[in-house]
């Protein structure tokens, strides 16, 4: 296959291609890790969005939940300092965590379907004051724990599963067991998750109810579904999937939390959100691409690839790759959004009908 690399300019494409190939199979794992609190955050905007409800404050959700987690898995740390381990290097302090951080997640939820739903507030600034809200609060908050003497403890984080040698061993293959198998729990679930609910949507009564309301609200009540009871549980549930994703930089990335932590990954899973056509399984597909992008800048300074192009992509600043991921989500978004069909009713209060 070499010679092909020889061919004047597209060699340097083929050389290009071959080379992301080898950065898949290679990092494959750390590909889908990074992957992993987007496709929960698109998730989290699937449950709102089927629904009609617009959700732009995943990354504040993310961020609180980030938050909450860190600081309850600490403070029992801190009370209970020696603990039995479970799977995955589960302490009980990690446990009660990763609840309250989900719990976390649901409770601005509920808020935001409260100011959506009842308020009948603009949904987009909703979703910006939970941003800016959840940014200032943790970033005062971890101020003053920091300012803490002695410093604050940390529950540590939970372990990576190391697949058998003989299944990552393999032939063609074996890459693919070692990135979904030599991974954290939350990381693992995430393709469980999105698969169930792939199935879900298209495959069951909800799926079938939560499509209706977030397409025709008035017809589906016609039929007796309760769009305000729908919509409040989707959004509600949806923070769920913030939890994970917010206990996912806390809890199994890490074990310590800093200022604004998430890094503007709400927005990009949103993005990949619109790009997977608000679909779970598309949502989880996008996510691994903008993963990718975000691994590519690190292969590139550690392997870069030999020749020419070697040569070309090490030329260029370090500044670019790091905001690969986020120019990548502006072209998604230029060239998706107007293509990508949203549910019909996104973005509008429902207003019962009168019973008179």
């Amino acid at each position: 296959m070499d010679f092909l690399f020889d061919i004047p300019v597209l060699g340097l494409l083929f050389q290009l291609v071959d080379y992301l190939i080898k950065v898949l199979t290679l990092n494959g794992a750390v590909i889908l890790a990074l992957a992993a609190p987007l496709a929960l955050g698109a998730l989290c905007g699937f449950m709102n969005e089927r629904s009609g409800i617009v959700n732009i404050g995943i990354e504040g959700m993310m961020l609180t939940s980030a938050f909450v987690g860190w600081f309850v898995a600490s403070l029992v740390v801190q009370s209970f300092p020696e603990e039995p381990e479970f799977v995955f290097g589960a302490t009980p302090a990690i446990l009660l965590g990763l609840l309250a951080a989900i719990g976390a997640g649901m409770a601005v939820s509920a808020v935001h379907a409260w100011l959506s739903i009842t308020v009948k507030a603009d949904q987009i600034i909703s979703g910006t004051v939970i941003n800016l809200v959840a940014v200032g609060a943790t970033g005062y908050l971890i101020l003053l724990i920091s300012k803490q003497s002695p410093p604050f403890p940390t529950a540590g984080k939970l372990s990576t599963f190391q697949p058998p040698a003989e299944l990552v061993d393999l032939p063609v293959i074996g890459w693919v067991f070692e990135m979904f198998l030599k991974q954290g729990p939350i990381t693992m679930s995430v393709i469980v998750i999105a698969i169930v609910m792939q199935i879900l949507l298209f495959r069951s009564r909800w799926g079938l109810r939560t499509r209706a309301v977030g397409e025709h609200p008035k017809a589906a009540e016609t039929v007796g579904i309760d769009v305000i009871w729908v919509r409040y549980r989707n959004v509600i549930l949806g923070g769920v999937f913030a939890g994970l994703a917010g206990a996912w930089f806390t809890l199994e990335n890490g074990s310590t939390f800093q200022n604004e932590m998430t890094n503007g990954r709400g927005f990009i899973a949103l993005a990949a959100l619109i790009f997977g056509r608000w679909m779970p399984m598309g949502a989880f597909a996008a996510s691994l691409l903008f993963a990718a992008a975000s691994s590519l800048g690190v292969s590139i300074r550690v392997f870069p690839p030999s020749g020419q192009l070697g040569e070309i992509l090490t030329s260029i600043p370090e500044q670019f790759w790091f905001a690969l991921p986020y120019l990548l989500t502006i072209v998604v978004l230029a060239g998706v959004v107007g293509r990508s069909v949203a549910p019909a009713a996104v973005g509008k209060p429902y207003e019962r009908e009168s019973a008179t």
